[in-house]
């Protein structure tokens, strides 16, 4: 069932939107070999290091997309989250250009308290932006939705790489 903004997109963006919902899984060829980079997000995250949970989010992003054979993206972390009346900001994709490579920004703190995010928090919306990237990468999607299929990829992709306890 498409989301409620579905009504305002136009005839082509429904043909995008329908094309990316009907994609639900991105399987990850033998995803236990990102579990150490995995793992590596969690510790920086204790650690309260900002550029150690940059790079060690980074490293994770770049093997996953390589798993893919997907380009890579630019992973930045910043320290608190930007926030207004409309709530804080999590992650932010940012497609490539003419002039830059694709980026991914993450905040690792809460806007109002400045307390590290929930690793499991972090490492969803590190992989909801690197949807995005999948989205126009290797969907070759011209635009990218927040649909059901789209939160499912999401999905897909955390649970490969996060075992069950």
């Amino acid at each position: 069932m498409p989301f409620s903004y579905y009504r305002r997109l136009s005839a082509r963006q429904r043909r995008i939107y329908d094309k990316s919902d009907a994609v639900t899984r991105v399987e990850v060829p033998q995803p236990e070999r990102l579990r150490r980079d995995v793992d590596a997000v969690a510790a920086a995250l204790r650690q309260e290091n900002r550029r150690a949970t940059e790079e060690a989010a980074g490293a994770l992003g770049a093997a996953l997309l390589s798993a893919l054979k997907v380009s890579g993206v630019r992973v930045r972390v910043l320290a608190a989250r930007p926030s207004h009346d409309w709530g804080e900001l999590h992650g932010l994709y940012e497609p490539e250009d003419e002039e830059y490579r694709a980026k991914v920004s993450l905040w690792m703190r809460t806007a109002q308290r400045a307390q590290v995010v929930a690793y499991r928090t972090f490492l969803r919306t590190l992989l909801h932006e690197l949807c995005h990237h999948l989205d126009y990468e290797l969907f070759e999607l011209p635009e990218s939705f927040h649909n059901e299929g789209f939160y499912k990829r999401e999905s897909s992709l955390f649970h490969q790489l996060v075992p069950k306890r």
